[in-house]
């Protein structure tokens, strides 16, 4: 009696004989599986990913049992085989342990947590400070115009009477040692009759001490010292006149000569700017 086994998926290809019965015309003949055995394709190597571990998992065309009266249901098998990612190099100390709930190392990971919070805002604090400082000093002046900003003068080198040069930011700065005469002279010209009404003493800190920029007020010309109808400044360019105090008597100049800001930090010592 032949019996045909039914399995799922593979009856097709599954057939056996339960039993023989010898007989007088021929010899028991054992009948052997014709079943070919299915030809299983070569499993590649794969990632472990979400669609590589899918692909792992059994699927239905293994095998099929009836249950119930009608509606075949699956047989899920217990696959050892499967590699599971192991991700113990990237838990931390503390929750390594299985056997521990995650809540009893819950304040360490927060102050873990807290002091990189904290170490980053410090240096991205710092990193903003140096790049706004950079800035700042890339804005600024030079060190040859800070230089240049301020000069200091030693007013023992200038003896009474003479007018000294110097170069302050670019212009010529004029420092004029005034005498007893040149400051009596200035002092009793009538305000009233100048182009720039300007008293004396509202020009110099110290009488015998008379510091301008030595730049005409015209056209930018360089007056000549000790010079001119009034013993000042004269202009050769178009003959401006100044006095003894830097102020405009004579000429097309419109305004005084500039006087700039300075101080005495001695009694011999001057610092312009």
């Amino acid at each position: 009696m032949l019996a045909a086994s039914r399995l799922g998926l593979a009856s097709p290809i599954i057939s056996a004989t339960t039993q023989n019965v010898a007989s007088q015309l021929r010899p028991a003949v054992v009948a052997l599986s014709t079943a070919k055995q299915p030809v299983l394709p070569v499993q590649e190597e794969y990632w472990h990913t979400h669609q590589g571990l899918g692909d792992a998992a059994p699927k239905s065309c293994f095998l099929r049992v009836s249950s119930g009266v009608q509606g075949p249901s699956q047989v899920r098998y217990a696959h050892t085989d499967i590699q599971i990612p192991d991700f113990s190099e990237y838990r931390r100390g503390a929750s390594a342990d299985p056997t521990k709930p995650s809540a009893s190392g819950a304040d360490e990971r927060r102050a873990f947590t807290y002091m990189i919070m904290g170490g980053g805002s410090v240096a991205a604090a710092y990193s903003a400070k140096v790049l706004v400082t950079d800035l700042l000093s890339s804005m600024a002046a030079s060190a040859d115009v800070l230089a240049l900003a301020k000069i200091e003068i030693k007013l023992t080198d200038i003896p009474e009477g003479k007018n000294m040069t110097f170069k302050w930011r670019g212009k010529p700065l004029f420092v004029r040692h005034r005498s007893a005469e040149e400051i009596e002279e200035v002092s009793q010209v009538d305000v009233g009759t100048l182009r720039d009404p300007e008293a004396d003493h509202q020009r110099v800190q110290k009488p015998e001490w008379l510091v301008i920029i030595g730049v005409c007020t015209h056209l930018g010309c360089v007056p000549i010292a000790n010079a001119g109808e009034y013993g000042g400044y004269f202009c050769p360019c178009h003959g401006s006149h100044y006095d003894a105090s830097g102020r405009i008597r004579k000429g097309p100049a419109p305004l005084n000569l500039e006087v700039p800001t300075y101080e005495f930090t001695s009694e011999d010592i001057m610092v312009v700017g």
